[in-house]
């Protein structure tokens, strides 16, 4: 489990540095309005990557599915997003991606430059 919780902190961590990065780049190059629709986004996918983590960790202790919980939460947002006139559909579904930004970093990272125990 430590290994588990070691990959959890890493990737939370990768997951908000690329977040961070992205909305300074999208501040700068478009508008703060666009890159608050991508912060909105990659929030989402920070709690959402939670979510996962804590349907992974509990199937482990327990024999019981992940719950979907954590889908209706992706749902909702788009929801509101295409209600909202103010909320942007495509950076906000490019934020909820960061996630998975971060686990592309971390399986390079892990393959190109592996670490000996």
């Amino acid at each position: 489990m430590q290994e588990f919780y070691q990959l959890k902190q890493t990737l939370l961590l990768v997951t908000l540095t690329l977040a961070g990065i992205i909305f300074i780049s999208v501040w700068i190059f478009y508008s703060l309005d666009i890159a608050l629709n991508y912060l909105i986004g990659a929030c989402t996918g920070v709690v959402y990557l939670r979510m996962l983590a804590k349907d992974v960790e509990r199937l482990g202790q327990q024999k019981r599915r992940p719950s979907p919980a954590r889908f209706a939460i992706f749902i909702g947002l788009f929801i509101v997003a295409t209600q909202w006139q103010k909320l942007q559909i495509l950076p906000i579904f490019l934020g909820f991606l960061t996630y998975k930004a971060a686990l592309i970093v971390y399986v390079l990272q892990s393959t190109l430059l592996p670490t000996s125990k």
